[in-house]
């Protein structure tokens, strides 16, 4: 089964840099186990602090909010299965999202069938442009923004008619 992989590299490193790689970081798409059945162990195994602070909060403040509202064991175990799931779900979108925060936004997106072949395609493509490019650019309000260090044609995911020309 392949997956999508995403490359956060250190802020304004430059393409072609192996020294950028060393502290690199993968970041698998998809649902996480870890992040479902104890994400806050899973959020600081992957070194996001805040991120496990806030499912603690969140997670005891529903259950709070719950017991004052009078709702039953039931209801707050509910709840709170509910919110793990939310979490398995999004949980690598999280993760991206604090990179972002800390200045390493997505550099560049591979699909692979596993961790290994995503990190040999991305390292790959990242060291196989050795000429200077811009700094990685920030997360913008409509999305991650790639830096333009690939060449070549890209492929087109959804209709874009402004990629297709003019009818």
């Amino acid at each position: 089964m392949r997956a999508t992989y995403t490359l956060h590299v250190a802020p304004y490193a430059a393409p072609g840099d192996p020294h950028a790689l060393e502290r690199a970081d993968l970041v698998r798409d998809g649902f996480s186990w870890g992040a479902f059945l104890v994400p806050v162990l899973w959020f600081l195994r992957h070194r996001h602090w805040l991120l496990a602070l806030g499912a603690v909060a969140v997670s005891i403040g529903l259950a709070v909010a719950l017991r004052a509202a009078g709702a039953g064991s039931g209801t707050i175990v509910t709840a709170e299965l509910l919110l793990h799931a939310l979490l398995g779900l999004e949980g690598a979108t999280l993760r991206r999202w604090a990179f972002a925060r800390r200045g390493r936004p997505v550099v560049d997106v591979v699909y692979a069938a596993n961790e290994a072949e995503a990190e040999a395609k991305s390292f790959g493509r990242w060291l196989s442009d050795r000429s200077p490019a811009e700094p990685a650019r920030r997360f913008s309000a409509g999305g991650p923004s790639l830096p333009s260090y690939r060449q070549g044609p890209e492929p087109v995911i959804g209709l874009f008619p402004d990629l297709e020309g003019r009818r």
